[in-house]
């Protein structure tokens, strides 16, 4: 027997309406948002992810499912969504568009070569959005008010969202040196990774999971206590904005989320629910102001977040929440009899060409095995057609909740379904 790759996951029946349920709730918040949707390639070239992503990140040095195709070109699974965004965008010139910021979704698998654990996969499933073309302030707090409504309308109260400033480029730099100083004579103290960061990019030591617990971490330098005057000015309007839209947040100083490109507005949405696991992290983002340009585009600032589909549902499990999924047949259609047969095949077909979903037995199961079966599929009515019934050009409708029948004339019974269904759901 072969098994599905360690990292991933088969979707079966009874899960895969979950996951269609929670897509088309994101795509439907997302049109109201105005935001439209961009489909992007699996895989990239491996150059992408080393600029877009960074190459001191932890997904470029250790994650990414790169391989070489048959031309010798190196090519790179994506492990997330923007850097493949921000590259259609200036790939197909969309700054180019008459209206701005240009607001777009993506839903897709993402794979990251990582320790599989509960909620984390190899293979995973985002949702995320990125609006680019504005510098307003007023949009990062859309863009996280979009984050909270995704998760509210599905129900989901132990929410927290946390928020910090990793600000421009000159509040950034004064940092960095600052962190240098204050981790430097900790280095031998600090994980290999951490003592490379130390040189390379030292935001990301604030964003180590083996140092974390270092008593130098409790002390180190805050960015906010680094913001130049417009800096600090812009994320004081991005709070006054959540405040206006009454969506709570705290503040963390060490928020740097994982990504070379962020800066200004970082953050994250996490679950507090009772037994949620370890790792509270439901979603983040940021704003990238300078992503664009580093792919070869004009100066164009941008923020998003993106949303792991599975941590989504864990979070929905551990509230007991259900989403509303009607997993129930409109008819199922019983037929005894050969001629019986032949005429159940045509009408089962008219039926589902006019939208009634409906279906019938294909194992030549007793009469009472198929009423068992209408049963275990949930359907609303069974359709009883019999070559006595075919004679008398009838069909015996039963109402399977209240167990009322009716016997239709056939050439009535498509309308006269699709009324009984119009009223069922009226």
């Amino acid at each position: 027997m072969i098994n599905a790759p360690r990292g991933t996951q088969d979707l079966l029946p009874g899960v895969t309406e979950q996951w269609q349920y929670v897509e088309e709730k994101f795509k439907e918040l997302c049109r109201t948002y105005n935001y439209h949707e961009v489909r992007t390639p699996i895989f990239e070239h491996t150059e992408l992810f080393q600029r877009g992503v960074g190459d001191t990140t932890d997904i470029v040095q250790k994650e990414m499912y790169t391989f070489k195709d048959r031309g010798e070109r190196s090519l790179t699974l994506r492990p997330e969504g923007t850097a493949s965004v921000v590259r259609a965008f200036v790939q197909h010139k969309l700054f180019g568009q008459a209206s701005q910021p240009t607001k777009l979704y993506y839903a897709g698998p993402m794979f990251r070569y990582e320790r599989p654990q509960q909620g984390r996969m190899r293979q995973f499933v985002q949702f995320g959005v990125e609006a680019l073309g504005s510098a307003d302030p007023a949009i990062d707090a859309e863009v996280i008010s979009l984050a909270m409504y995704v998760y509210q309308q599905l129900g989901l109260r132990s929410l927290k969202l946390v928020i910090n400033s990793l600000g421009d480029n000159q509040s950034r730099t004064d940092h960095r040196n600052a962190l240098i100083a204050h981790f430097a004579p900790h280095r031998e103290e600090l994980c290999q990774d951490c003592q490379l960061r130390l040189d390379q990019n030292p935001l990301r030591v604030l964003d180590c999971k083996k140092d974390k617990d270092h008593p130098a971490m409790a002390t180190a330098p805050s960015i906010l206590d680094y913001l130049n005057e417009e800096s600090h000015s812009y994320f004081e309007q991005v709070k006054t904005y959540l405040d206006q839209m009454g969506i709570a947040y705290v503040v963390d100083k060490n928020l740097v989320r994982g990504l070379d490109y962020y800066n200004h507005t970082a953050f994250e949405i996490m679950s507090d629910a009772e037994g949620f696991g370890a790792i509270t992290t439901l979603s983040g983002g940021g704003r990238y102001n300078g992503l664009v340009e580093d792919l070869g585009g004009p100066e164009t600032p941008g923020i998003g977040f993106a949303l792991s589909v599975e941590r989504l549902l864990m979070a929905l499990e551990a509230e007991n929440i259900n989403l509303p999924i009607d997993t129930s047949l409109d008819c199922y259609f019983i037929a005894m009899g050969e001629k019986a047969e032949q005429k159940a095949i045509e009408l089962v077909y008219q039926m589902r060409k006019a939208g009634i979903q409906v279906d019938k037995d294909y194992q030549a199961k007793k009469f009472k095995a198929q009423f068992k079966a209408a049963d275990r599929l949930k359907a609303k009515y069974v359709l009883v057609l019999g070559d006595n019934e075919l004679a008398e050009n009838i069909i015996n409708v039963k109402n399977m909740e209240n167990g009322e029948q009716e016997s239709v004339e056939i050439d009535q019974v498509i309308p006269y379904i699709e009324q009984l269904l119009q009223r069922g759901q009226g």
